[in-house]
């Protein structure tokens, strides 16, 4: 069985869906991909049984049907060492090995057989939803940095997919740190929900980032797809109830801070420098027009203070939070000035940008840390 591709063209392709093996797994056919051959379109898979992704490419010539799991770090190895030229695969049926034909010679690797292969989830009693990539890529983009890592509570280490008549909710929380983005210009038919992990969603944003497409959602209770020009991605969703983050949403926020983003965020990454490596604190004193931003390290004797400009309004307030917390808020956040909500020094803070668009609602919730005095 032969068939001829693009050096190049199987390189990007397989370079966009190889982030999904698992180069650890106890499973050796999980380091491989599955090149399958119908039609002249030559299908390639990768898996970690959690989450496949698929992408196609078409052929100018193929000879036969065809299924072969090809090892994926030699092939990826070797298609990066070559310029760009038509290479010949030529696969023994019986004994699934591989030889490959390029301009200058000949190489040969050891396949398996394509029916082994992790079989891709069929999903079944499903209910479907199209989206403008840009609004999912942005979605994602808000979101999966404040995922959890907490092996105890999976439910938190995925981005919660809230499906209304009136609108799209995405939600992403680690306890520490939660944000909710909302679309209104995106709805489903049905009211319906799901978590998606966190690895699949970095898949996905990376192939999005530079796409203007529509992506067409798939999903039930157990499995979600999302299928957009020769890709495909299939991942087992998240199982349990995700938590009730309105609940931990303050309501009532009499203070209210307007900043330039890039000062502040500046400002704490070099106060941060000075802070407790434990705890990460900055204080925040907020007194009329002026921000003072601190941080100390008392066992190093450490400390640092800088005063910033802002428009207030509200009783003065001094509040800690952790900085990394902050500076990751910041940094997804694209408006040039940025809003702070603020109660009470031990109730959460509301970052929000300034400036979005109509469609889009963008709520960053940050816990405060307790001020040792």
């Amino acid at each position: 069985m032969k068939f001829i591709v693009s050096s190049s063209a199987l390189l990007k392709q397989l370079n966009a869906i190889n982030g999904v093996l698992n180069t650890s797994s106890n499973l050796p056919i999980l380091s491989y991909y599955l090149f399958e051959i119908n039609d002249k379109v030559l299908t390639i898979q990768g898996s970690d049984l959690e989450s496949t992704m698929v992408t196609t490419i078409d052929l100018s010539k193929a000879d036969d049907e065809m299924r072969v799991c090809v090892p994926a770090k030699l092939l990826l190895d070797m298609l990066k060492t070559f310029a760009d030229q038509p290479l010949t695969f030529t696969v023994d049926t019986k004994s699934f090995g591989i030889e490959i034909g390029s301009d200058n010679g000949k190489y040969k690797l050891a396949g398996l057989n394509g029916d082994e292969f992790p079989k891709l989830p069929e999903i079944e009693s499903s209910s479907k939803l199209k989206i403008d990539s840009g609004i999912l890529y942005n979605a994602i983009n808000k979101t999966v940095f404040a995922t959890g890592n907490d092996e105890l509570r999976p439910v938190m280490s995925g981005v919660y997919f809230g499906l209304e008549k009136d609108g799209i909710t995405f939600v992403a929380t680690d306890a520490h740190k939660l944000v909710k983005y909302h679309r209104s210009d995106c709805k489903s038919n049905k009211s319906a929900n799901f978590i998606m992990p966190k690895k699949p969603l970095g898949l996905l944003k990376a192939l999005l980032q530079n796409l203007n497409t529509t992506v067409e959602i798939e999903y039930n209770e157990t499995n979600a797809s999302f299928v957009f020009e020769q890709y495909t991605l299939v991942s087992r969703l998240i199982d349990g109830k995700y938590p009730n983050y309105e609940a931990v949403i303050p309501k009532e926020n009499p203070n209210e801070m307007l900043m330039d983003r890039n000062s502040i965020l500046n400002s704490v990454r070099r106060v941060s420098i000075f802070s407790n490596k434990t705890t990460h604190q900055v204080r925040l004193n907020i007194k009329g027009s002026e921000l003072q931003v601190s941080a100390e390290d008392l066992d190093f004797s450490n400390e640092a203070t800088e005063r910033l400009g802002c428009q207030y309004k509200g009783e003065d307030i001094t509040i800690g939070f952790n900085s990394r917390f902050l500076i990751e808020m910041l940094n997804n956040i694209e408006s040039d000035e940025v809003r702070l909500e603020l109660s009470a020094p031990n109730r959460a803070g509301i970052l929000s940008p300034t400036e979005k668009e109509d469609q889009e609602t963008i709520t960053m919730l940050v816990m405060p840390v307790m001020l040792s005095q």
